[in-house]
């Protein structure tokens, strides 16, 4: 891993145009590409892409597809990870998910982000004549048992705790304690999920 890769990962700014980060995120969305082209019946083209895609997930991923993720290596998927269609995780920083965690459909979950100011943001020519800007990344950690509604966004840099549920369309700024009901544009968490929203007609 280069110099660049590392800064990237430690959130510092740095330079997504490099030779190893190509290599990285071409070889990611070669396997997004190969997986859409699969269908549930698939299943061991399906586990070789995600054992390919994503070396640091644990037992019992599900992915709906299609999907969508940078790189794949940065993020760490718990066990019995589900996420439904169009999910996308931007790992230019770490990801690190919980076991039991549900995500509906178009979740996405950035690390990524770029300066306010554009005069730091725009692209400028490098030393070897290259046009590019200069990114950052924040982590980004979700804790087990939590579930996130659809067209849930996850910002870069928040922790979400154990146990949360995140409402459809809620997007998530800062970071929720364990056990909270997430809601709104910005995300608040309103209230404590206890014993009382135990559903006495369910299964278990």
């Amino acid at each position: 891993m280069d110099e660049n890769t590392k800064k990237m990962l430690a959130g510092q700014p740095y330079c997504p145009d490099t030779k190893e980060l190509n290599q990285f995120s071409k070889y990611a969305h070669r396997l997004c590409r190969d997986y859409l082209l699969t269908t549930d019946e698939d299943t061991v083209e399906r586990t070789a892409i995600i054992d390919r895609l994503f070396p640091n997930h644990q037992e019992g991923v599900y992915l709906q597809g299609p999907f969508f993720v940078d790189y794949g290596r940065f993020t760490t998927l718990g066990k019995n990870f589900y996420a439904n269609a169009n999910l996308t995780i931007l790992d230019t920083c770490p990801v690190k998910i919980g076991d039991n965690v549900m995500c509906g459909p178009n979740v996405t979950i950035a690390t990524a982000t770029h300066p306010l100011r554009y005069q730091q943001r725009n692209p400028r020519q490098q030393a070897d004549g290259r046009f590019t800007d200069y990114e950052y990344g924040k982590a980004i950690t979700i804790g087990n048992n939590c579930w996130l509604g659809a067209s849930v966004t996850i910002c870069p840099g928040v922790t979400i705790g154990d146990g949360c549920v995140i409402g459809a369309g809620a997007v998530v700024t800062k970071d929720m304690p364990a056990n909270s009901l997430v809601l709104g544009v910005p995300a608040k968490a309103v209230r404590q999920i206890t014993a009382d929203d135990h559903m006495d007609n369910f299964p278990y």
